[in-house]
């Protein structure tokens, strides 16, 4: 277990320039590490989130600590240099549907050679508009189901990437909030059918089979707008006795401010699918371990290989972190056995 204090916790920021800057002074070297020098490539990323999101700005200033830095220090170590043998573009979907649309139509019109997605909503409508551009996906939960690719281990067409959960995890996160919270009669799910797998149904499932082996009724909390989210959040603060859950939601990330305040303002415990939430002052999450690996495919595809021949890849661990402070401002008194199996107990 591991006790880290807000400071410790805070990875030192690196100036975006800074860090090409210092990427440029390496590029002597990439021939020997064996990038191909015929023209400069152009790897592509859209995201979900604004790019003024503190999410989008931490990924884009600290090298191996978030997904993006990683994957440009990866994409480094690997003999690709930005701005020398290729260049990187974000676009973001924040917006809408026509947002969307156009955020894709303007990397698409790029013709770069990968293009990463961040979300299930993003990959469909990437895939949408391509055939043939290479795409990998950060995070998808049910890409067989949602028609990416045709199996984890061959996934066919241009598309690939990695999950980030199984359906299962539903039931893990109610039996989890239920040694947090024992006496809970209720548990709420909060969600956008827009943005959530299967319309929330892909863990949905999980959830009920394990609330109905424990006792415990579950409520669904949809929300489509942020304006909803005090509506959703506010009911589970009144009798019978109540935590929730937010799912794998792309909507939920971008509003993850706005739903932790809101769970304080009504004390409503919940848990939550990554660790952004913690960050924005959680009580709870349990999700995948951040581990950079899309450089490996992208170096790949980069050099040739075509992307359905890369086998979807699924997390190594999972972790679980718990904010102490948060806890007794709930009034709750998490169980030893609980903090003992925590991965990182926030003060």
């Amino acid at each position: 277990m591991i006790k880290r204090t807000a400071s410790a916790r805070a990875a030192s920021a690196v100036d975006r320039r800074d860090f090409i800057r210092l990427a440029g002074a390496t590029a002597a070297a990439w021939l020997t590490l064996g990038a191909t020098s015929d023209r400069v490539r152009i790897v592509a990323s859209l995201t979900a989130l604004p790019l003024d999101d503190e999410l989008t700005r931490r990924s884009m200033t600290e090298s191996a600590t978030t997904r993006l830095g990683g994957l440009i220090a990866g994409l480094r170590q690997r003999g690709w240099v930005e701005g020398v043998n290729y260049h990187f573009e974000i676009r973001s979907s924040f917006g809408g549907p026509d947002k969307l649309k156009a955020a894709v139509q303007e990397l698409i019109d790029l013709k770069p050679d990968v293009i990463l997605t961040g979300s299930t909503g993003e990959t469909a409508a990437v895939m949408a508009a391509t055939k043939t551009i290479p795409i990998v996906f950060a995070t998808s939960n049910d890409p067989v189901g949602n028609g990416f690719v045709e199996s984890l281990a061959h996934p066919g067409g241009n598309v690939t990437g990695f999950t980030s959960s199984t359906a299962e995890m539903g039931g893990k996160w109610l039996q989890l909030i239920r040694e947090a919270v024992p006496d809970i009669a209720r548990v709420g799910v909060l969600f956008n059918p827009a943005s959530t797998p299967r319309a929330g149904r892909f863990y949905l499932d999980s959830i009920e089979q394990e609330a109905a082996a424990s006792g415990v009724t579950v409520v669904l909390a949809p929300v489509s707008t942020a304006a909803d989210i005090d509506r959703a959040i506010s009911r589970f603060s009144e009798s019978p006795k109540a935590a929730m859950i937010s799912l794998v939601d792309s909507f939920l990330v971008v509003n993850r401010q706005a739903i932790v305040a809101t769970t304080a303002k009504y004390s409503v415990p919940m848990i939550y699918p990554f660790h952004y939430f913690m960050d924005a002052g959680g009580l709870m999450s349990y999700g995948p371990t951040l581990e950079v690996r899309s450089a490996d495919y992208v170096d790949l595809i980069l050099r040739g290989t075509k992307a359905g021949d890369l086998p979807v890849q699924s997390p190594r661990k999972y972790e679980l972190l718990i904010n102490r402070t948060v806890a007794n401002a709930l009034g709750l008194t998490i169980p030893f056995t609980l903090l003992a199996r925590a991965d990182e107990i926030r003060e």
